[in-house]
């Protein structure tokens, strides 16, 4: 059975709808911190992999682990954040809107980067750890539990939602700590 530690990048800097690739905040860094603590603690002295996504909040959560662990960061383009068909300006409202629907709604660029996320999971040969997006990880949840509706959780920033694979078969574990309220 192989383990993959799904981790959102801590606080960004800027509003999702401010920049289209911000670095962490202050507060981000802490939680960044916190998380290689969390994932020290959980994962003991086996040899595992870290991914990224190429977008840099989720780059900056992942040194701290990386520098621990004295391992390199992978950068993995399946596990970025979610395209959007509009401009930086229109995303907020775009994704309030994706938020709302089902994957049956969408088209088929969207349905290739759900698919190239999950192919990328099934790759994954030992225990490894991500550090991605709140899509990505409301992706591949409502994946594992067969749900149809686009947004299924509220990961927190720096929270580790656990997965599982074994024989082919994607099983949520158990599920980060949640957002306490819904604006981020």
């Amino acid at each position: 059975m192989t383990h993959i530690y799904l981790v959102r990048h801590g606080e960004a800097a800027a509003s999702w709808g401010e920049s289209a690739d911000p670095g962490l905040s202050q507060l981000g860094f802490q939680q960044a911190e916190s998380a290689r603590e969390q994932l020290l603690a959980t994962l003991g002295n086996e040899q595992i992999d870290i991914l990224s996504s190429p977008l840099r909040r989720a780059q900056e959560t992942a040194a701290p682990l990386a520098q621990q662990l004295q391992q390199e960061v992978r950068i993995d383009e399946r596990f970025k954040e979610i395209p959007s068909p509009v401009p930086l300006s229109e995303r907020q409202d775009w994704l309030r809107a994706f938020m709302q629907q089902r994957w049956s709604d969408q088209d088929q660029g969207l349905l290739r980067w759900k698919e190239q996320m999950l192919k990328g999971l099934q790759e994954c040969v030992r225990d490894t750890v991500i550090f991605t997006h709140f899509l990505v990880i409301n992706s591949i949840v409502g994946h594992s539990e067969g749900k149809a509706n686009t947004h299924v959780a509220w990961p927190s920033n720096a929270s580790i939602t656990t997965v599982t694979f074994d024989d082919g078969v994607l099983a949520l574990a158990a599920l980060g700590e949640q957002m306490r309220t819904r604006v981020n």
